[in-house]
């Protein structure tokens, strides 16, 4: 059995900086997509042309410096021609930076969107032991904080740190051939020393930003969980609480960023020593240059020109690389979902279920969510085409279990399940849970609206055919009643239902579904017992003539099911009619007459209420 962690810490792995590239490189050159390509081939090329002309600006202006400083007939005509040339030249290194951006915009969202979305569609292919163990809160945010980085990655290091190399070493070179080797050395080791004490430090300030990730999605997941679990926190009164641990994670967070911040005005420091300790060994080099006759002004104009151009990115580039190591860090996270073991797959080529009756068979069932603790052994049961079986027990005793395992949110540790005669890990997993309707006894509905959350069972649906199993849920007549109509918002989770109301949307959207299998999970066990009888009347209307599988609590609700299991400690100890089980007087006749005397007296109860209040009306 493979054993999950937590899915955040995970998320922290040993993924470098490259492999984080790499994976994201596919997004940028996309498979069967020629014009996409074409856009990157294009994008590329305005980007050299934009740098190629940038350094030319400079050049204009010596020329134009130099011509100043001639003889005033060549100052007439030449120098309008050299600062028309340098007009032009920035313009066109603008133009054609703008005219990269724009050629490129589609293919960097479009990378942004394929990733979310591969992310997103990995999420709800993961098994239910990862999402039962999961932070939802952490995990949104690392999706977000991921696309984000995606996208200042995109703009920042493809269009601003490759063409800032690039544009370094055209430099270089046109010191070098104009000039002297020095000129081009004392640059590459200015930019050069600037790199390394920006590598150097930002790797060890990466901690820091690695803690913010953490706290920050700590933080987050707290708040989120509170505000998911508003009523109990009400019930409680634990606000005070809820505050302290909110404010806990806060702390931490605050730590954390103090220490960047500290730590970011130590880098800048050093970047700007850096920077001027060059610009005053290439400064002084030419000002001796123009002194000897070596140099005219022009030249002292144009190194001063080249080294303030190459500045200003470079300075840049120190925000940029943080950022980028920081954007690393959050794409980390966002790709390491990928690597998530999906521990339940479909086979190479899976047919779909070829439902025929849709008799469903428990083969010799045993299953573990844990290898130290078993769960079910040995659980073997057949329900009949368009028969009802019912499965009774203590808690714990591996009811719901059962659930799961049909619709493969597991596979079994032992044995086998069938459905007409096919074991369900050899078909699809979409046609499996196309083929099974269920209600569940908490449903969770949609914040959305009531057509919505019962068009769930068929999206495509006509909104005749919504309203139509809305009638055979009798949830119509409320929806009806309501301002809104179907238009009406359930709230988070449904909250602004009642609990009768969430159970008849969810009986709906199942009815809407139309599956051969109906599985209900102590579909009314939460319910009142007025609210439970309508509930049972609807759901005895849904699953006629189909395939029924009851995981009960209240064994007043499977009486009349064609065989009733009963399950204690994983095992089937006894299974029959409910007049054979009674009669057997073991454990199915000792829940009933348990729970016959704590009906009798609840009923009592709610008497002498009915006598209270009809006192109170006299």
């Amino acid at each position: 059995m493979a054993r999950h962690r937590d899915p955040l810490p995970q998320l922290q792995g040993a993924r470098n900086d490259f492999r984080t590239i790499r994976t994201l490189v596919p997004y940028l050159w996309p498979r069967n997509a020629p014009n996409l390509r074409l856009r990157v081939l294009v994008a590329l090329a305005f980007l050299v042309a934009a740098k190629l002309t940038n350094v030319t600006v400079p050049i204009f202006y010596k020329n134009a410096v130099d011509a100043l400083s001639g003889e005033a007939a060549v100052v007439v005509a030449v120098p309008i021609a050299l600062l028309f040339g340098y007009g032009l030249a920035r313009v066109l290194a603008q133009a054609f930076g703008e005219l990269r951006d724009a050629v490129f915009a589609k293919v960097g969202q479009r990378a942004v969107r394929q990733a979310a979305l591969k992310t997103f569609q990995h999420l709800h292919r993961l098994s239910l032991r990862f999402h039962l163990n999961r932070k939802t809160g952490g995990i949104s945010r690392a999706i977000e904080r991921g696309v984000r980085g995606i996208e200042f990655l995109l703009s920042f290091m493809l269009f601003n740190i490759l063409p800032t190399f690039l544009e370094i070493l055209l430099v270089c070179g046109i010191l070098w051939s104009l000039y002297s080797f020095w000129f081009a050395l004392v640059t590459f080791v200015t930019i050069s020393g600037y790199i390394f004490w920006t590598l150097v430090v930002t790797e060890w300030r990466l901690k820091f930003r690695r803690r913010m990730n953490e706290t920050d999605s700590e933080a987050h997941t707290k708040a989120i969980d509170s505000l998911l679990n508003f009523e109990t926190v009400k019930y409680f009164g634990n606000e005070a609480h809820e505050s302290r641990r909110f404010d806990s994670a806060l702390h931490a967070y605050e730590t954390a960023a103090v220490k960047s911040a500290t730590s970011l005005s130590m880098l800048n420091i050093g970047q700007g020593a850096v920077i001027s300790a060059g610009l005053i060994a290439v400064m002084t080099m030419a000002g001796y240059g123009v002194v000897g006759g070596q140099m005219t002004i022009g030249d002292f104009v144009l190194v001063n020109t080249y080294l303030i151009q190459l500045y200003m990115p470079l300075n840049f580039l120190g925000f940029v690389y943080r950022e980028i190591k920081r954007s690393l860090t959050d794409m980390e996270q966002m790709f390491g979902l990928l690597e998530e073991n999906q521990e339940v797959t479909d086979k190479p080529e899976a047919p779909t279920l070829a439902v025929n009756g849709g008799e469903v068979v428990f083969d010799d069932v045993s299953f573990a969510y844990d290898e130290r603790r078993g769960v079910l052994s040995g659980v073997s049961f057949t329900v009949p085409p368009g028969k009802t079986v019912a499965i009774v027990g203590p808690s714990g005793a591996g009811k719901s279990t059962i659930s799961r395992l049909l619709f493969r949110f597991y596979d079994v540790t032992g044995g086998r399940i069938l459905i007409d005669g096919q074991d369900i890990r050899d078909v699809s997993q979409d046609s499996l849970r196309a083929a099974i309707g269920m209600v569940p006894q908490d449903t969770v509905l949609f914040n959305d609206s009531v057509f919505y959350n019962i068009a769930y069972g068929r999206p495509n649906a006509t909104p005749g055919e919504i309203e139509d199993a809305a009638r055979l849920a009798r949830i119509h007549d409320f929806v009806m009643s309501q301002p809104d109509g179907y238009q009406t918002t359930v709230g988070e989770r449904g909250l602004k239902l009642s609990g009768g109301e969430k159970q008849r949307v969810a009986i709906a959207r199942t009815i809407l579904k139309s599956p051969q299998i109906m599985l209900f999970d102590e579909a009314t066990s939460a319910l009142d017992t007025h609210t439970e009888r309508e509930i049972q009347d609807s759901l005895a209307e849904v699953s006629a003539n189909r395939t029924t599988l009851v995981i009960a609590h209240r064994l007043s609700t499977v009486v009349d099911a064609d065989e009733i299991l009963v399950l204690d400690a994983g095992h089937v100890a006894e299974r029959g009619h409910h007049k054979q089980l009674l009669e057997l007087d073991g454990r199915y006749a000792e829940m009933w007459t348990r729970q016959q005397e704590a009906s009798r007296a609840r009923e009592v109860l709610e008497h002498a209420g009915d006598e209270d209040q009809a006192q109170a009306a006299e």
